[in-house]
This record gives structure tokens, C-alpha cells and sequence, in this order.
């Protein structure tokens, strides 16, 4: 009978175990997979633990000796960093395959399952299956310490403008908020005429200088210091400093042109508003509606002053309103900009026996009788402007009027349903109301021009009450309409699990 159950063997081409006589195919080491394994085992050496490193600030792992690598869950990149702790093990067998385990994503623990081979007794090809675990700690790494540490960086743009109304910069930080082009800031600092921006690298400074370039008209200039010099390899260590000047007109500012540059924009009047601040200067003149552009180069050329501050406004009321057309004219013509001769009178002097003033006005478009107005009145004005002083006195208008006046601040302030959003900056200034009311200013600018806060995103303010818009609309009071407004939306990393989400014990 065992000779039969031999030569049934036989034919099938089994063998039984050395061990413990389990019928199994040949194999150099004569045994079965479990006897083999029971003397063997070849992942000995291989670590079943280990720590990675975890950045919590920029979410990098620290790939030894100093390379920090950024990696989401289960990729292929974390994957790498985490074979490579094992490399030392590694080398005595064969990687087969690799793969993680499911962990939970705040839990700091990353498992992966590792199929290995390698040769044992008489040339028999073992193959084991076995989980590493991974700790993860958290460690900052040296990039990240650097920004931490506030006073640490290689280069700063220093932003300028000489101004005493900070609309332009208003509309400078929405649109670096809308083209992130402050993103790469290591901090940012804010002083009476401007902000500085910090950055760890030369070229993030650069590409914001030229961002800034093709925003506002400005100019800039370059300097560099030297930190530190190795004399053994020749290396050098600078920091570098951009400076970058805006130029010092902003919207509704009231501007006295040289007689030169007057005449090389169309033989335009001296005596212009600046109605807009984009990549150039956007001017009017009042009596006219010739409109034309100056670019920073063209202004640093021939520099001229603001007249008036915000400040020095005066409330007027229209009497009279007559609508006349422009004379003809081949340069170019605003045709958003109605022209009309005015009678104004000041607020401040209804119902005494003070005269009326005569002026023209671009802005009879939204002008009725009864409206208030803000202007400007030169003939009694006390303005040290050399190319004012070298005008004819016939050339000089009376009043300039610069914008209507709707609804009082406080009204419009209630009523605004809307809101926008903000850099992270440190605050070393003290003119914090002041600040405000330039702040106030912008946001009632962006609801009278479309084309302004067609580069703005507006942002709806969930904290605001609707309003009754009956109201409104009787005052004739621009608005932010519905449709131009984004979802301000808030993305919470708490407990998501989501990729990219801190990690918690």
C-alpha cells in the first residue's frame, strides 16, 4: 500500500516535508512553507517601526539628512520618504510590493504593508508579507523657522506714495488679494507712507515690484547690502532692497499740469481732475470732457502736485443747471461725462446775501438742481503750485467741482451689504480714524464707478441685515448689485480628514 502512495507521488510531482511529511511541491530546502518560515525568517533586520518628521507650517516631511519633501496622504512621494527610512533593511531582500494601509488622518500613524522575497536554504525563494508603522511627529523645519522668526529675510520691496489719501493703496491690496501676489511674503509691515514686504527670496521680490508695475504708475529703485562674505569659497551674501514710489495723485485729486505737458496730451487745459488710478493716470478736463492718460514715465518726466487734499473740500449746491455741448474737438472725448454750466452757492452760506458761483462741470450727467456737490474754490484758495502761479488768471475757474454727494457716510455705511477682504499686516500706524474715513471714501468710490471694482472682489457680508432698497433706490444712491458679489466662503481644516488638514493626536 505505501508502495502504491510512492508511486501516486511520484506521479504528480510532490514531495512530503521534511518537517512534518505534508505532501508539497519540490523545493531545494525539502520543507513546507510554514516549517520554512518557523526556521526563517527574513524579514529580521527590517524595522516594524519607525518616526517620520512632519512640518506642520508649510506640510513637508523631512526626507534625512535635510531634505524636506512635500507629500500628501498615501502618494507616491510619501510613499519614497517612508521606503527610504527602510533603505538599510532593505538591501538584504527583494521588494516586491508596497502599499499603505488605511489610517485614520489625525491619528499620526502611518501603516504600510511590505511584500518581500529573498533566497534562504539551498537556493529556495521565501516570500513574506509584514506591516512597518510609522510615528508621525511633528518638527518645524528651517524654512519655516526663518519666517517664524519675523526678522529674517533677503529681500523687501518698500512701497511709497507721498500722498495724504491712500485710495491708490486701497486699490493696490485688492488687487494683490485677487492675483495673490503677496503670497510668498515672509511678513509684511505697514508704516505712514506705505507698507514694506518681506521676502526669503530675491526673485518673489522682483516679480512683486513688477506686479506693482503693471497695476499703478509708479517707479522703483534698487540697492543692495552685504551680510556676509566667505573668503574660503568666494561666496557673498546680500540683501536686497527694492523702493518703489507711487505717484502721488489719487482719485478726485485736482492737478495743475505744466504748460509743456499740457500741450503734448492735445493742447488739454492746465487745470484737470484725475477721475482714475489704474496702470496710468486717468485725467479730465472739467470744461471740456477731454479726457487723456499719463503713464509713470511721462509723469516722473515732468512732476506735478495735487492741489487740494480730500480735506480741503468744500459743499456746494446746485441753483442752476444748464446741459451744453462739447465744442468740437479732434482729440478725445469722455463719452461716460455729460458737460453743463453750473450756479452753485455754498452750503454754508444758503440764505445769506453771499453771491453764486459760475463754473462748468463734467458731471451733469448725475447733477440735478438741489444736489449737493464737493469742489474746490481757487479764487480765494491759498495754493503754493508754480504752475498755478505762472497761469492767467482768466484761465483760472472759480470752483471746480470734483463729485456729488449722496447719502451721509453713516447712512451709506448701514446700508452696504457687502465687504472685502484684507492682507495680514502689522500696524504701526496711529491715525487709525483717519485711516478709516480714507477706507470709507474707497468703498463708496467702488460703488459709483462699475468700471473701478470690475477688478475688485467684492465679497457678500453675511452679518449685515438686508435692507429695504425702496429707500435706496429714491436717493438714487449707487449700490453694489447682487450679482457682482462672490460667497466669502471659509474652509475649515478641523477634524475634515481632508488632504492637506493638520494633523491631531
Amino acid at each position: 500500500m505505501e508502495y502504491i502512495q510512492q508511486q501516486n507521488n511520484a506521479s504528480l510531482g510532490t514531495i512530503l516535508c521534511c518537517k512534518c511529511g505534508v505532501s508539497i511541491a519540490p523545493n531545494p530546502a525539502n520543507m513546507c512553507v510554514g516549517c520554512l518560515q518557523s526556521e526563517v525568517d527574513i524579514t529580521e533586520g527590517i524595522p516594524k517601526s519607525a518616526t517620520l518628521y512632519f512640518c506642520r507650517n508649510c506640510e513637508r516631511y523631512l526626507q534625512p539628512p535635510s531634505q524636506w519633501i512635500s507629500a500628501a496622504l498615501e502618494s507616491r512621494e510619501l510613499l519614497a520618504v517612508c521606503l527610504k527610512k527602510l533603505k538599510s533593511g532593505l538591501s538584504k531582500v527583494r521588494l516586491v510590493d508596497a502599499g499603505f494601509i488605511w489610517t485614520e488622518p489625525h491619528s499620526k500613524r502611518i501603516k504600510m504593508k511590505l511584500a518581500v522575497q529573498k533566497e534562504v536554504n539551498n537556493g529556495a525563494i521565501l516570500q513574506q508579507n509584514f506591516v512597518v508603522e510609522f510615528t508621525v511627529n511633528n518638527q518645524m523645519c528651517n524654512d519655516c523657522h526663518k519666517v517664524e522668526a519675523k526678522d529674517y529675510w533677503k529681500a523687501v520691496v518698500q512701497l511709497r506714495q507721498k500722498a495724504s489719501h491712500k485710495k491708490t493703496f486701497f486699490y493696490l491690496e485688492q488687487m494683490m488679494l485677487k492675483h495673490q501676489a503677496h503670497s510668498n511674503t515672509v511678513n509684511i509691515k505697514e508704516n505712514y507712507e506705505g507698507l514694506d514686504f518681506f521676502f526669503a527670496q530675491k526673485n518673489d521680490a522682483r516679480k512683486l515690484t513688477e506686479f506693482i508695475q503693471q497695476v499703478v504708475p509708479c517707479r522703483y529703485k534698487t540697492a543692495q547690502e552685504l551680510v556676509s562674505h566667505d573668503v574660503h569659497n568666494n561666496t557673498y551674501v546680500y540683501k536686497y532692497t527694492y523702493s518703489v514710489e507711487i505717484v502721488p495723485i489719487c482719485k478726485d485729486n485736482i492737478v495743475c499740469l505744466s504748460t509743456k505737458m499740457a500741450q503734448s496730451l492735445g493742447n488739454i487745459s492746465q487745470i484737470c481732475i484725475c477721475h482714475r488710478v489704474t496702470q496710468t493716470l486717468h485725467i479730465i478736463d472739467p470744461n471740456t470732457l477731454q479726457v487723456a492718460e499719463i503713464s509713470g514715465t511721462t509723469f516722473w518726466r515732468d512732476p506735478f502736485k495735487t492741489l487740494c487734499a480730500p480735506k480741503d473740500f468744500t459743499e456746494y449746491i446746485i441753483m442752476q443747471l444748464e446741459f451744453i455741448e462739447p465744442s468740437k474737438h479732434r482729440h478725445p472725448l469722455s463719452t461716460k461725462h455729460v458737460l453743463a454750466e453750473v450756479w452753485v452757492v455754498k452750503a454754508s452760506e444758503i440764505g445769506s446775501d453771499e453771491g453764486q458761483y459760475f463754473c462748468k462741470t463734467h458731471l451733469g450727467h448725475l447733477l440735478n438742481v438741489g444736489d449737493s456737490v464737493l469742489g474746490y474754490d481757487l479764487r480765494f484758495s491759498n495754493v503754493n503750485d508754480a504752475n498755478l502761479e505762472k497761469m492767467s488768471p482768466d484761465r483760472i475757474p472759480d470752483v471746480v467741482i470734483v463729485k456729488k454727494v449722496y447719502a451721509d457716510k453713516a447712512k451709506r455705511n448701514r446700508k452696504r451689504n457687502w465687504k472685502l477682504r484684507h492682507m495680514d499686516r502689522l500696524m504701526e500706524g496711529s491715525q487709525t480714524s483717519s485711516i478709516e474715513n480714507q477706507y470709507t471714501d474707497f468703498l463708496e468710490d467702488l460703488e459709483e464707478d462699475p468700471d473701478l471694482r470690475h477688478n475688485v472682489n467684492i465679497y457678500k457680508d453675511t452679518n449685515k441685515i438686508a435692507v429695504d432698497q425702496d429707500d435706496t433706490d429714491d436717493e438714487n444712491v449707487p449700490t453694489v448689485s447682487l450679482q457682482e458679489m462672490l460667497d466669502d466662503l471659509h474652509i475649515s481644516t478641523d477634524a475634515t480628514g481632508e488632504e492637506g488638514a493638520e494633523m491631531q493626536e
